[in-house]
């Protein structure tokens, strides 16, 4: 029983919507807004849009640990780094503390 409830808080750590509260908090004490975004005619697009200070945008797709990306998520990410925007694929609270840290120290 103890192992089961171990497995569940563990899992609950590293959820989707783990992640995704702490991204949406991580980009708040930045100063910035976090989106869901989601487009019905279009799928395949990143799960968040991040609006930080500055004018930076980043593009944010969250995977639980051991999630792949689907074909047409990765077809999506690439034409948008095609077109020169910032895309992250984040799978834990370490991959967004990585792509966020250079904004934490441009911060005013």
């Amino acid at each position: 029983m103890k192992r089961s409830i171990e497995k569940i808080v563990k899992h609950a750590e590293v959820s989707e919507k783990a992640i995704e509260q702490y991204l949406t908090d991580s980009v708040k004490k930045l100063g910035g807004i976090c989106l869901k975004y989601n487009n019905p005619g279009m799928v395949g697009f990143p799960d968040r849009v991040c609006l930080l200070p500055g004018g930076v945008t980043l593009w944010v797709e969250l995977k639980s640990k051991g999630q792949q990306l689907r074909t047409m998520q990765r077809i999506r990410i690439s034409q948008m780094l095609h077109l020169g925007h910032t895309v992250t694929v984040c799978k834990s609270k370490e991959d967004i503390d990585r792509m966020l840290e250079p904004y934490k120290t441009s911060r005013p």
